[in-house]
């Protein structure tokens, strides 16, 4: 079976794919239909299986590894699967997880180093001590956990990835306005996502938990990066810049932040975090087009398509 990067229109596959999500609903006419988002290490694939029962979305439980029939369709300039029948996959030892977990494309263990070499990287010591004690408070699930369940850095090691990236762009940033305050600004960046780890679980199939539904990434992050910035016992402003950093990283009221960015840093870190997540969301829809073609209209970009301009240097 191709991987689902390689699947295209009149594909026909019989072959393991994990279940992302499923739900169930009816047309007009009383047709009942599943949609389904299917996974391989490589992508996901929307799907759809007619004439659904609650057998099949009991089977296609999320989570699960399942043998897939069906065959792939265009629809709306995207490859959907049409499923034909699904079945449980009775000896887990025919299941080979490792061919459904995305992860990020840099290694794990350069991206720790990376993390190490920010961390040795800060001349103000309160920032350092309240940056090493948060992640290592969270470091298992901050180093392996997703970005997100769908949209962007939605694979393994995806805070970790976005984390580190934006703090690339952070100090950057810090080296061209001498008036930013480095440490904040990339103190802010490796911690931010912080409530991800919270808001998500299951790495390999990630789902949201329910307190991140209930509560969601910023104040869950907030509430506990306070707890443990609390037992640090540090008397300067420091904490409060930063969980402030926390609060407003999504920029807006609108997008979910409690607070409006009230510093400089702060400021710099919502624009930084939009820059980083667009662009991630742009690599992945340019990667679906050919040269010389637009993409599909993208709802997180404004409802936007992007144009993939031609290779020049051909």
């Amino acid at each position: 079976m191709k991987w689902v990067k390689d699947l295209v229109d009149g594909d026909h596959i019989v072959g393991q794919l994990l279940v992302v999500s499923s739900t169930k609903g009816s047309t007009d006419k009383g047709l009942s239909y599943i949609n389904v988002t299917f996974q391989d290490k490589t992508g996901t694939i929307d799907g759809k299986k007619w004439d659904a029962s609650d057998e099949d979305l009991r089977v296609m439980a999320p989570g699960s590894v399942l043998m897939v029939d069906g065959i792939v369709n265009l629809y709306k300039g995207q490859p959907q699967l049409k499923v034909v029948a699904v079945g449980k996959i009775d000896n887990p030892d025919e299941i080979v997880m490792a061919n459904f977990a995305r992860v990020s494309p840099i290694p794990l263990e350069e991206m720790k180093a990376k993390l190490d070499k920010y961390l040795n990287s800060f001349t103000d010591k309160d920032v350092e001590k309240i940056t090493r004690a948060v992640i290592s408070h969270f470091y298992d699930k901050y180093i392996t956990y997703p970005g997100a369940v769908k949209v962007h850095h939605e694979f393994g090691s995806g805070i970790l990835h976005h984390s580190l990236f934006m703090a690339d762009v952070a100090d950057a940033v810090a080296h061209i306005y001498t008036q930013v305050d480095r440490d904040i600004l990339v103190a802010g960046a490796l911690m931010h996502d912080i409530g991800k780890t919270i808001e998500y679980e299951n790495p390999i199939a990630p789902v949201q938990t329910t307190e991140g539904k209930l509560v969601g990434h910023i104040a869950a992050g907030y509430a506990e990066v306070k707890k443990v910035i609390d037992g640090l016992g540090i008397t300067s402003e420091v904490p409060l810049l930063l969980e402030h950093m926390i609060l407003a990283h999504h920029g807006t009221l609108e997008f979910g932040s409690p607070v409006m960015p009230s510093t400089r840093e702060a400021l710099l870190l919502a624009e930084i975090d939009m820059m980083d997540s667009r662009q991630m969301i742009l690599d992945k829809a340019l990667a679906t087009v050919n040269e010389g073609e637009f993409t599909p209209r993208l709802w997180m970009m404004d409802d936007t398509s992007f144009y993939k301009p031609k290779n020049r240097n051909k």
